[in-house]
């Protein structure tokens, strides 16, 4: 227990590391700052910005919240933005408590709240579009936080965090705040050159131990123990692992006996886990079904984790978050079921649930009111929702094409949910034992922490005309290659450059080495090498014209035949049962029968010579290959047939090398040459072969690295070509076209203009253009589905085929200038958005389109987002201008209208 001369003197020294603003700050939080939340502070108060990468649950963003603090003090602006609707809706929250309604703001595809306001929360893409827009909120701008800035490896949407960085006026600062990445100072040097002085704060301390266990069966294991003073894999696990496997193949030897399944109990391990007291527990389970059953489990065996005070307290939250919902479609979602669920401390947490559901969830785990939720992976990405303890049912997961393994980088991210700072003293991370699963395997999750980002920027139509349209072509090339892409393809080229300048070296060093006195020994070894190649080539032609000849005589053969199989391990003599003439387009391929009374399928390559049968036999009418009797008397008959004669030596492949006048001419003039008649001819040979092959290696290695330069920049290009082609562009003029393909910012930005463009829409009304919009949106989650999509009948109909039609023509487009960034558009969704804006009911929507209601949810607003750029970027006049104002407001009601915000 320190003295009160100690704390006070730890006071002071506080105080005159900070500055006013943080010192002001500091009084804002009834905790002190860990030392990288102090460094990261002074960094930015002292003008710099900064990057921190710290785990989950550490505490990073109370460094994004000085930032709103000192933008505040300064009379300047701050734009907190997040990756995701819901954190953004969080963070809203908080600040408004904290600061008041009138500071602060909200703006994401379903919420605009104060949008003018000093401080504003919102998704990344919505800043994107401001930049480009040159929107008046960007005047007075100070700070951007970009939370969980590794969402840039996200392949589909990580390129808008680029654009951000690359594209924010010189004088803001950047406070980026990213997960554990194992190339933070990599990142942080490519945002020191797009951004100027950037700290680097890289903390990889967890503030809650986290300890590693293993369930097996009804008991908790340590992953790892202390055995003399070091840090080893549990002996007992181990020992268990491998009982377990030689149990499996004593049984799989056996034959009759399977290996034993994993008999886990969800309702078992939540029991167990509260009696160890490691309540809160998320339970990670890769996939909603999985999620759902986990809770319907949990419910069977009658499972109660909470008190009559917390069940009281949970029926009022529910009720009280979700009374703006119809009762009607409380009916249709289960809601008296999922209600109870909740008051037994249970609950599901997954992208099909309502995102109303999802919230109560949220905060009721928060709260501490649920105790067990079991959650697909989504719940990792962001939201605030620690719990004590983190189970893993399984280290692998399907990622829409296989089932792969879990990565070190995304076990950390689970994981990083397990204890709750401030409140426990250590978190916990559960992996359940499955059958066949190798504790060092585990392990190796556990302590590794190699989790590198990577850039997945590429440029679109859309950037390509909103920066066209700003600062023309070449100087938007060069903005491209600031990008994070081309800053790791470059520091890649850097490794290959520098091998590529010793293979330069070493060349140097074979040509002196074969230098010959009486003349020119590069010249020399170049015709040897033609000499040689030459004669390769004249091989490789008598041995094709052989493998036709032996083709052709494959071709031939007629059932009956008795051949001889000229080598391999079917040599000898063999009788013909099918030629095997059908259409293969591989040659011919005989079915025999053997002396040995085996029945091969040959093909051209067992003749090396032609085949010429030397008798024949008739086969009976009715012959079974398959059985072993009737093919042995026809062995028998082949053999009688044959008796004692002498068929001598079977033929063998022979490379008589036909006279070639070029190779007659190159070896009088090899001859002929100086260097032909050198004592070390031979060794100067050598090494002009190593010569040679380096030289062929050197231009592989110089094609890899003009592949890497200036990729970004190319594909820019090719993009620019493509717009160029259909009107977009003009040179270095964006035309009436390209601007309204500038307004529109989604995956298939250049189909949605020349949709528009075509006047495809036109005729729809309000119900059928929400249909046909939707293929622009909507992805299936089974990529594989083969079901015919219900699609609306009449006008949408032709509209969508007509959308088909269109989306080939661009496909074939883009091949022809290398790009394939297009996808099909998807039918998937037409049928629900058509009935939803027919003003169905959420039963009968939901029902018909087998959709989970927040899926439905999802997919409408995302719409509804579409429809909205629609209404401002079509023509004055247009049809499509007033039918998707009208859809919008067709398709907001109900539970697409409700939102978080208060």
């Amino acid at each position: 227990m320190s003295t009160p001369a100690e704390r006070y003197a730890v006071f002071r020294e506080q105080q005159s590391e900070s500055g006013p603003a943080l010192t002001s700050f500091r009084e804002l939080y009834d905790f002190g700052l860990d030392e990288f939340q102090v460094d990261a502070c002074q960094a930015l108060e002292a003008g710099d910005g900064v990057l921190v990468a710290a785990p989950t649950g550490s505490g990073k963003t109370v460094v994004g919240e000085f930032a709103v603090h000192l933008a505040l003090e300064q009379g300047r602006k701050c734009f907190y933005t997040t990756p995701i609707k819901a954190l953004s809706n969080q963070k809203y929250n908080d600040l408004v408590r904290r600061y008041g309604a009138a500071k602060v703001g909200l703006l994401t595809g379903d919420n605009s709240v104060n949008g003018e306001a000093p401080i504003v929360i919102m998704t990344t893409e919505v800043l994107r579009n401001m930049l480009y827009a040159g929107s008046g909120t960007l005047a007075g701008l100070g700070y951007v936080v970009m939370d969980e800035v590794h969402y840039l490896a996200d392949r589909f949407r990580g390129a808008v965090w680029e654009e951000v960085i690359i594209h924010l006026p010189e004088s803001v600062r950047v406070v980026a705040l990213s997960a554990t990445v194992s190339n933070a100072e990599e990142f942080g040097e490519w945002l020191g050159e797009v951004r100027g002085d950037t700290t680097v704060i890289v903390d990889e301390h967890r503030p809650v131990p986290l300890w590693q266990h293993m369930l097996v069966g009804n008991r908790l294991y340590d992953l790892f123990a202390n055995e003399d003073g070091a840090t080893r894999i549990n002996a007992s696990l181990m020992r268990l692992s491998r009982d377990e496997q030689r149990l499996a193949n004593t049984r799989g030897k056996r034959g009759y006996l399977r290996p034993r399944r994993n008999g886990h109990d969800r309702a078992t391990t939540i029991e167990r886990l509260d009696a160890e007291g490691l309540l809160p527990a998320i339970t990670f389970i890769f996939s909603r079904a999985g999620c759902d059953a986990a809770v319907q489990q949990c419910l069977a065996a009658g499972l109660r984790l909470t008190s009559d005070k917390e069940r009281h307290e949970i029926r009022q939250l529910v009720d009280e978050r979700t009374a703006h919902l119809p009762d009607e479609d409380l009916a249709v979602l289960g809601y008296l079921e999922w209600r109870d669920c909740l008051e037994r401390g249970l609950a599901a947490h997954h992208a099909g649930m309502l995102p109303a559901f999802k919230e109560v969830v949220e905060e009721l785990f928060t709260n501490g009111l649920v105790k067990a939720v079991f959650a697909t992976e989504t719940l990792a990405l962001g939201i605030n929702m620690p719990a004590r303890s983190v189970v893993i049912e399984k280290l692998d997961k399907w990622n829409g094409e296989t089932h792969a393994d879990l990565t070190p980088g995304e076990y950390t991210q689970l994981t990083g949910r397990a204890g709750r700072r401030g409140i426990d003293v250590e978190g916990h991370a559960v992996v359940v034992y499955q059958p066949g699963m190798d504790p060092m395997s585990v392990a190796g999750l556990a302590s590794t922490r190699t989790y590198p980002l990577r850039s997945s920027f590429r440029p679109s139509y859309n950037m390509a005309v909103n920066l066209v349209g700003q600062v023309g072509r070449e100087r938007a090339r060069t903005l491209l290659e600031d990008s994070f892409a081309q800053f790791q393809a470059d520091r890649a080229v850097v490794g290959l450059a520098r091998q590529l300048r010793k293979s330069e070296q070493a060349l140097e060093g074979y040509a002196e080495a074969m230098t010959c006195h009486l003349g020119d020994f590069p010249e020399y070894a170049a015709m040897r090498r033609r000499l040689s190649d030459r004669e390769a080539e004249m091989a490789r032609q008598r041995g094709a014209a052989r493998r036709a000849q032996a083709v052709q005589s494959l071709e031939e053969l007629k059932p009956g035949d008795v051949i001889r199989i000229p080598g391999g391990r079917r040599a000898g003599l063999a009788v013909v049962l099918d030629p095997g003439l059908g259409p293969r387009g591989e040659g011919p391929t005989p079915t025999v029968l053997t002396v040995g009374r085996q029945v091969k399928r040959l093909a051209a390559a067992d003749f090396p010579v032609p085949v010429e049968p030397v008798d024949h036999i008739r086969i009976p009418k009715n012959f079974n290959a398959r059985s072993p009797k009737e093919r042995a008397n026809l062995v028998s008959t082949m053999h009688a047939k044959l008796g004692d004669r002498d068929l001598g030596k079977p033929a063998r492949a022979r490379d008589h090398a036909t006279e070639d006048e070029e190779i007659n001419r190159l070896r009088r003039e090899l001859r002929q040459h100086p260097c032909h008649g050198c004592d070390e001819r031979e060794d100067h040979a050598r090494w002009a072969e190593r010569y040679y092959k380096l030289q062929r290696e050197t231009e592989t290695l110089r094609r890899r690295v003009e592949g890497r330069s200036h990729v970004i920049a190319r594909t820019f290009d090719r993009v620019c070509g493509v717009l160029d082609q259909l009107g977009y562009l003009d040179g270095e003029a964006v035309t009436d076209q390209g601007r309204r393909l500038a307004q529109l910012y989604t995956e298939l930005d250049l189909l949605t203009a020349e949709c528009l463009r075509a006047g495809i829409w036109e005729k729809l009304d309000p119900a059928e253009l929400a249909a046909c919009v939707s293929s622009l949106v909507f992805e299936s989650r089974q990529s594989d589905d083969t079901r015919s999509p219900k699609i609306p009948a009449g006008g949408a109909k032709e509209a969508l085929a007509a959308m088909l039609r269109l989306w080939g023509e661009l496909e074939g487009i883009e091949e022809d200038h290398g790009l394939s960034f297009i996808r099909e558009p998807d039918f998937g969704f037409a049928w629900a958005a058509f009935r939803w804006a027919k003003g169905h009911t959420l039963d009968a929507v939901l029902t018909d389109g087998d959709l989970a209601a927040g899926d439905f949810v999802r997919w409408v607003r995302q719409l509804l987002d579409l429809l909205g750029q629609l209404r401002d970027a079509a023509p004055k006049g247009s049809k499509v201008r007033d039918n998707a104002g009208k859809a919008v407001d067709a398709l907001r009601r109900g539970v697409v209208a409700y939102s978080s915000v208060s």
